[in-house]
């Protein structure tokens, strides 16, 4: 039974923190565009600073979260991983048992 409620616990604080995630990613959309502004030469006003203030903000709000996805043997080296295991065992195939 305590297995049962501290999985639910479990899975209640992964939903939450997803939710959370979400929430500042979609908050932070608009970054990018902002940002090219120096870059097409255009000026930032003192209201772009001011969102860019707060998008940074937002960011350092997620960057652990950020910081789990993209180190090495995190989420997103998985799929670099599997390729590279299939090219591995593909080769071994052609090349027979050693």
């Amino acid at each position: 039974m305590r297995g049962r409620i501290a999985l639910r616990r479990f899975y209640q604080t992964m939903d939450r923190e997803r939710k959370h995630l979400l929430h500042e990613v979609m908050q932070v959309r608009g970054l990018m565009p902002l940002l090219m502004k120096q870059r097409n030469n255009q000026r930032w006003t003192a209201e772009d600073k001011r969102e860019l203030i707060m998008h940074l903000k937002r960011l350092s709000k997620i960057s652990p979260y950020i910081a789990v996805i993209v180190m090495p043997g995190g989420f997103a080296m998985l799929p670099v991983i599997a390729w590279w295991l299939d090219r591995r065992r593909g080769r071994r195939a052609l090349t027979g048992p050693r």
